[in-house]
């Protein structure tokens, strides 16, 4: 979408253009968030996955079908003198829309899925293994969609997305253990039981202030990573897409190695502490990426970067898998979805309009500073998460196994 307008009309256009791709699916992203983890916990959850990622395959789809018709003409909006959108990217607004809500919906029912299958004292092994082969799938991908975008039509980026939806759903149809859900109490509507995860998630502090963290980083991420490929372009001044590859396949390459290096270590008694520490870092290596004009300094540190949210994800993951009741768990993740991924939409937006007034670096340096010094209000104020931790070789027994 950036590469949609001509060099001199990259940054300021493309910019805007990356920030409505943000906000045409936050609205929907989010709603489908507040209701997702009630969903998970009252469906077989291995059904609910079949399901929505067949309608994630068909939003491909469609996608796939926008870029081959290419309507060529253009529609004009409010902002800056002459300001407009593609017609073909306007189109692809609602289709990329609907692959994030299904995605919300999708990603409750597979974690909660996991420790039906897997011990405690496994999880992190697990959840790492599991997050990190996703990875190395998700970095060959993106590297060789940015070798078929430096050769070929924009259409072939679509397919290798479209292979890996379908590989799912085949691999989906395989599972024959039974993810229906451990209930000890009635369904209600899915409002009521939504809301009974809200307040369980309020009285479980720690799971509160995990959730609140979660909002403001992956905001502040997303305010600057929405602009990498302008990074990439105007910054370091690389505008084939084989670099725009190579970065992004380096972070997630990095999030590989986070997701199996953390699991080696015993994470479990201090994954509070862990979680904070991780974050400061995190803060500081987005600082470190304003700081340098060079891909060769660029690739390790947002090696780096990339490293740090793999740990984190594979702590959270862990913790909230060994401490949360099966009947409430989707509930518990899906309130991060909404604390977390459905905010990245709406932190897109702000850096595109951020990166209109203060530039691509000054949109990376301010983002990297605010999560840097959000980290310090953690370590001074989220006194429940600094003391969060598990057994990893039994539940918690202060959780109470009841629906909440």
């Amino acid at each position: 979408m950036t590469f949609a307008y001509p060099a001199d009309e990259r940054t300021t256009y493309g910019a805007l253009a990356l920030a409505f791709l943000g906000l045409a699916s936050a609205v929907p992203t989010l709603v489908t968030a507040l209701f997702a983890g009630a969903i998970a916990d009252r469906h077989d959850r291995g059904a609910l996955m079949r399901g929505v990622n067949l309608a994630s395959l068909l939003a491909a789809a469609a996608i796939a079908a926008v870029l081959t018709i290419a309507p060529a003409n253009h529609v004009p909006l409010p902002g800056p003198a002459g300001f407009y959108l593609p017609m073909w990217v306007l189109l692809a607004y609602p289709c990329w829309a609907a692959v994030t809500v299904t995605s919300t919906l999708f990603r409750p029912a597979f974690n909660t899925s996991i420790p039906r299958v897997v011990r405690p004292g496994d999880l992190g092994r697990a959840n790492g293994a599991i997050y990190a082969t996703a990875a190395i799938v998700s970095a060959t991908g993106t590297l060789a969609t940015g070798g078929l975008l430096t050769i070929l039509p924009l259409i072939w980026a679509l397919t290798l997305p479209f292979v890996l939806f379908f590989g799912t759903q085949v691999a989906l149809t395989t599972v024959d253990a039974s993810l229906a859900v451990q209930r000890t109490a009635p369904p209600q509507s899915v409002w009521t039981e939504a809301r009974a995860g809200y307040g369980y998630l309020w009285k479980r502090r720690e799971l509160f202030e995990i959730t609140l963290s979660a909002l403001v980083v992956n905001f502040l991420s997303a305010v600057a990573l929405v602009e990498l490929a302008l990074y990439v372009a105007s910054w370091l001044g690389l505008v084939q897409g084989i670099w725009y590859g190579a970065m992004v396949s380096t972070a997630t390459l990095g999030g590989a190695t986070g997701f199996v290096l953390i699991a080696r270590f015993r994470f479990e008694p201090h994954a509070g502490r862990v979680m904070i520490g991780l974050t400061l870092a995190m803060g500081l290596a987005l600082l470190a990426l304003g700081l340098v004009r060079s891909i060769w300094l660029a690739l390790p540190i947002v090696f780096v970067y990339g490293l740090l949210p793999g740990m984190i994800t594979t702590v959270f993951l862990s913790t909230i898998q060994a401490t949360v009741p099966d009947a409430m768990m989707g509930r518990v993740f899906a309130a991060d979805e909404v604390g977390s991924y459905a905010l990245v939409p709406v932190g897109q937006y702000t850096g595109g309009l951020l990166t209109v007034v203060i530039g691509v670096q000054g949109t990376y340096l301010a983002a990297g500073t605010a999560i840097a010094a959000f980290g310090l209000v953690m370590v001074a104020g989220f006194r429940a998460l600094r003391h969060l931790g598990y057994r990893s070789h039994t539940h918690d027994p202060a959780v109470p196994p009841a629906d909440g």
